[in-house]
């Protein structure tokens, strides 16, 4: 999951170009890795300046809900509104503390971008890309939907193992467990001993 932060994160005032698939992911990108490699206090790992990172650039281009319903699986559509929506909450502060550890650790990797491989009528697209350092390169794509508002991230694979899938089985265990309430309150408990705050 080192790498999964790196490519969503952004910074500046500028919004992002979501207009196509690929010019989203490659403005996303590329934003980001210069804002961490200038900022000495997001390679130390400081969560508050990392949160309003990705809180003001990436978050609007991520369709949390699709991702949230897709890591929860089939137990999603048992959910109240409200529960759905503590799911997403505790989702979306669990994927920061995930970009906190990948942002620290980016120094002097390079991005690389795939042509993308889509008709201009497709409305569900996979744009791939690699970082590339010492090492073997590794491998993230992003699976994006088309919008009334443009495009947007609603999946990430990380090193061939996309997010909905990675948490589904857990999640599910979780449920099993302890039902609905079980899971957002485990979520909440692990978010809040690694002191993130939620949105």
């Amino acid at each position: 999951m080192v790498a999964s932060g790196v490519l969503l994160a952004s910074s500046g005032v500028q919004a992002a170009d979501n207009s196509t698939p690929d010019g989203l992911v490659r403005q996303l990108s590329t934003e980001v890795v210069e804002a961490v490699k200038s900022d000495k206090a997001i390679q130390a790992g400081d969560l508050g300046k990392i949160q309003a990172l990705v809180e003001g650039k990436v978050m609007p281009h991520v369709d949390f809900k699709r991702l949230t319903s897709s890591a929860v699986g089939r137990h999603w559509r048992q959910a109240t509104p409200e529960q759905q929506d503590r799911l997403q909450a505790e989702f979306r502060v669990l994927l920061m503390r995930t970009y906190a550890g990948a942002l620290s650790q980016v120094k002097d990797q390079q991005l690389a971008f795939r042509p993308l491989r889509a008709a201009p009528t497709d409305t569900e697209v996979v744009v791939q890309t690699q970082v590339r350092g010492k090492g073997d390169p590794i491998q993230l794509d992003y699976r994006l939907a088309k919008t009334d508002k443009g495009w947007v991230i609603y999946d990430m694979n990380v090193l061939g193992i996309w997010l909905g899938d990675q948490y589904r089985s857990s999640f599910a265990q979780e449920i099993s467990a302890k039902g609905i309430d079980g899971l957002i309150k485990t979520l909440a408990e692990r978010n809040a001993k690694a002191g993130v705050k939620g949105a």
